[in-house]
């Protein structure tokens, strides 16, 4: 058996149906316990990130968030909806929007609980956190060796997908747009992205939070507003494409019957890939917010699964949809039979991925969509490898935070940057199915595990969202004392809380208004 077999093996071992039905199932069960908050605390999200705390240690709700959209909004925004729907049809694209609606609770759970068991960087002074982090804290009390054991292995699976399965996915994506665009061999964009990272990831979170609240607020929005404008160039082709999106999402329109199943599958494991919602990525980020509960970041990180899917991924669904530039294949690796060909004349010849977005814009801004789609993919591939690295170093962090030979430490650190530069380099001259399929298996693993842990780790979660409403209903600014709600392990709020109590604060009656 081939690299590239076993590749294909592992993959399809690892997103098959009972990892299709855990995404679906455990956001569907979040959201009924959570009385649905992504719409019922919609006012909370928008709210936090206008007023958000900040300071010295910790990055505002607004930073955190652009730091969380840096490492969802990437390739997956563009190429993975346009392989979702070459392999699983139009139909697809709704289940991308299910599983991020369902996913919007997930992210809160498990990024409420990034931030009640984060820690401070003794060395940086930075608040670091995440699902390895929370998996050793929560049930500390009970079972240590377990919840360690689940931790350690948490963060070594995070550590190999954000440096070597995933950054050569999004490479990959950039150069073979860059190569359409402007026809610059995918070696040379390898060694420039190779050099640019470099400068970047030895610059720590907070370099990485500035970066990215520039630029990917800027793109995205960029991105937005072009595909507004396709929407209201091809304003007659609306009910088209709901009526293909609804239609094939459950089987209704005949030539997509028989992919039913595919669009389920393909719809989920896109739409994970790019809003992350159960990945375990999210965490990383909220844990390095400030604020005065972690109730608000959960909110505030729920609001990014809506931004990557329902806006990013919908416009791009949009521009391939509409314009008909895509085919719909019979099998899952291409090439292979088309079953379905969209009505703008696009060639079998090309590659499901950015090709299918890049034509679709060419054929309402000619000689333009190609360059557009390479540069907004350069910035949305470069701000999400630099956020992948972010979270693979906290995971080094967290396995080396108690050793006492820091040089050590510190030379484990320069090797994860090599690690990452070499993935990047690599994953951009390799080809496209090779590199998707490392990714996927990055996703698929650290889905499994996270899910699967947060379902057990829910409590301190929902406590939290509780006293958040109790205290917003008694007009209170929400302040979190995690011993108040038999919440055990939480060091950091417990200290914080005995910091309010010294300063004069009451704790159950919190009266101060957010610190800006």
């Amino acid at each position: 058996m081939s690299f590239a077999d076993s590749i294909g093996t592992v993959n399809e071992l690892i997103w098959s149906i009972p990892l299709i039905a855990l995404c679906l199932l455990a956001g569907l069960y979040f959201s009924l316990r959570t009385g649905f908050l992504q719409v019922r605390h919609i006012p909370d999200m928008v709210a936090q990130l206008k007023k958000g705390e900040k300071s010295e240690d910790g990055t505002s709700s607004f930073q955190s968030l652009m730091m969380s959209l840096a490492g969802r909004v990437g390739v997956g925004n563009i190429a993975g909806v346009a392989t979702a729907i070459a392999f699983g049809g139009p139909g697809a694209v709704f289940w991308m929007w299910t599983s991020a609606f369902l996913g919007a609770a997930t992210s809160f759970v498990e990024c409420t609980l990034g931030q009640i068991y984060k820690e401070k960087d003794p060395d940086t002074g930075e608040y670091r956190g995440g699902p390895a982090y929370y998996f050793e804290k929560a049930y500390k009390h009970k079972a240590r060796g377990l919840s360690l054991a689940y931790g350690i292995l948490f963060a070594v699976v995070t550590i190999l997908a954000m440096s070597f399965f995933l950054p050569g996915v999004q490479a990959n994506g950039m150069a073979s747009a860059i190569d359409t665009a402007w026809g610059i061999p995918t070696w040379v964009t390898a060694i420039g992205l190779v050099i640019l990272l470099g400068f970047i990831v030895i610059g720590g979170v907070k370099r990485i939070a500035n970066f990215a609240v520039v630029v990917v607020p800027v793109m995205a929005l960029l991105y937005i507003l072009i595909a507004v404008i396709v929407f209201f160039v091809n304003f007659t082709e609306i009910p088209h494409v709901f009526g293909l999106i609804f239609g094939s999402a459950f089987g209704v329109q005949p030539v997509f019957g028989a992919i039913i199943g595919l669009a389920i599958k393909w719809g989920v494991q896109r739409g994970i890939y790019s809003n992350e919602a159960g990945q375990g990525t999210g965490p990383h980020a909220a844990a390095a917010a400030e604020v005065s509960h972690p109730a608000k970041q959960g909110f505030a990180q729920s609001f990014a699964v809506y931004v990557d899917t329902l806006f990013v991924c919908s416009a791009t669904a949009f521009i391939i949809i509409s314009t008909g530039m895509y085919n719909t294949f019979a099998g899952e690796v291409w090439p292979s039979d088309v079953i379905q060909e969209g009505s703008g004349g696009l060639s079998t010849d090309v590659e499901p991925g950015p090709g299918f977005v890049q034509q679709g814009l060419d054929s309402v801004f000619p000689g333009a969509g190609p360059t557009f789609i390479a540069i907004v993919l350069a910035f949305f591939v470069f701000t999400t490898i630099v956020a992948y690295y972010y979270m693979a170093e906290t995971n080094l962090n967290y396995l080396t935070r108690k050793m006492t030979n820091r040089l050590a430490a510190r030379a484990m650190q320069r090797a994860l940057q090599a690690l990452v530069l070499v993935s990047v380099a690599y994953g951009a001259v390799t080809t496209a199915g090779a590199a998707w399929g490392l990714g996927d298996i990055g996703v698929g693993s650290m889905a499994w595990l996270n899910i699967v842990g947060i379902l057990f780790l829910q409590g301190p979660a929902l406590k939290a969202l509780k006293d958040y409403r109790e205290q917003k209903k008694r007009g209170l600014d929400p302040q979190f004392d995690p011993r108040r709600l038999g919440i055990e392990n939480a060091t950091f709020w417990e200290d914080r809380a005995d910091g309010r109590l010294r300063s004069g604060a009451d704790e159950s009656v919190a009266t101060q208004r957010d610190r800006d």
